[in-house]
């Protein structure tokens, strides 16, 4: 049985509220895909790519970006919603925007579960607007604040988002530096499962000279794979599904001189099927604060329809993900290709037909 959502259901019973002005809506990853129909005079700002085509869909008016917000001027909302995101220089940076945008008398309702810091974030956006805290239980461990604009404040007043909408140059362990931001998973490292496949990648798919033709990495991150790909004769398409990543992927590959392209998707359902002889990917396993099998599950069924027939996929997943028991209902060929102790490797090969979404 799926978990109710009750921050999620909060959202949905501020925004179908009548308000007699504007409301913009910050839509994170926390926010499922299956959304309702719009309510009237709500704009929606989202970073990621498969909730900004549901809401499309769904009627609403939405905006897929890296919440960079400056396209919208100031005091042009009388009211915003927004279910804390994640990443804490991200829910700051919102936060901040959020006064910004907003009209005098204005309110940002802020919605989370107390143990993603809700309470923290609702106590930091009362001192920011220097208003009385006023805050309430709703459900279980969820709390709403609600936070009215009352003044203007100097840029000394900010909470600390650490520049979130700026990519900056990170210098690695490896001695390489990389484009990356808060938002992006791994940030500030490089995960050692996506090392662990690059390092192998050449013996997985049998011969380095075998890395060649139309390359995929999928769910590419701020581009690790990628950047160690694009030094290999291929073509190049890298992907993910959140917009910070996106920006981060495409900086690096612009650096290494406009290796391969950066396309949005969800999990690649977007990209042509049959269109790759090698596809790498190092798949996610949140979805937003919890853990999605069905997200996992995913990734394989995309796999399974985007690479060519005599395509090889490579995978790595901490050893905890059953990936080749998944992968056994998308490929005829699963093989566990190592086992370091903390992460597997497994090549795919033989896809069986599937439908174009699961």
């Amino acid at each position: 049985m799926q978990r109710v959502d009750f921050a999620f259901q909060q959202v949905m019973q501020y925004l179908n509220t009548q308000s007699q002005g504007r409301t913009l809506w910050l839509a994170d990853e926390n926010t499922p895909s299956n959304v309702p129909l719009s309510p009237p005079n709500v704009d929606v700002v989202c970073n990621r790519y498969d909730l900004f085509l549901s809401l499309q869909r769904a009627g609403w008016s939405c905006t897929f970006g890296d919440f960079t917000l400056y396209t919208h001027s100031d005091a042009s909302f009388d009211r915003i919603v927004y279910r804390i995101s994640k990443e804490k220089p991200l829910v700051h940076h919102l936060i901040n925007h959020a006064f910004r945008l907003l009209k005098k008398n204005g309110c940002l309702i802020l919605i989370g579960d107390k143990s993603e810091g809700i309470k923290t974030f609702s106590r930091k956006t009362a001192s920011l607007f220097q208003t009385p805290l006023v805050e309430r239980k709703v459900n279980g461990s969820v709390w709403v604040s609600e936070h009215i604009k009352s003044h203007q404040t100097s840029d000394t007043d900010w909470l600390d988002d650490q520049n979130y909408a700026e990519l900056r140059a990170q210098s690695f362990d490896n001695g390489k530096t990389y484009y990356t931001k808060p938002g992006i998973f791994g940030w500030q490292k490089i995960d050692k499962g996506s090392a662990f496949l690059i390092d192998q990648l050449p013996d997985m798919v049998g011969d380095i000279s075998l890395i060649q033709g139309s390359v995929l990495d999928l769910g590419c991150g701020f581009g690790y794979l990628s950047i160690e790909l694009a030094h290999y004769p291929i073509q190049l398409t890298s992907t993910d599904n959140n917009a910070a990543a996106l920006l981060a992927c495409s900086e690096n590959l612009i650096a290494l001189g406009n290796k391969g392209q950066v396309v949005p998707s969800d999990a690649g359902a977007q990209l042509p099927s049959n269109a790759f002889d090698l596809v790498v990917c190092n798949p996610p396993f949140h979805s937003g604060f919890s853990t999605s099998s069905e997200l996992t599950q995913r990734f394989l069924n995309q796999t399974a329809r985007l690479l060519k027939p005599n395509g090889i996929a490579c995978f790595v997943v901490n050893q905890h993900i059953a990936l080749e028991k998944l992968a056994v209902s998308y490929f005829r060929d699963v093989k566990l290709f190592a086992d370091n102790g903390h992460f597997k490797l497994l090549t795919l090969q033989a896809p069986k037909k599937q439908k174009d979404s699961i």
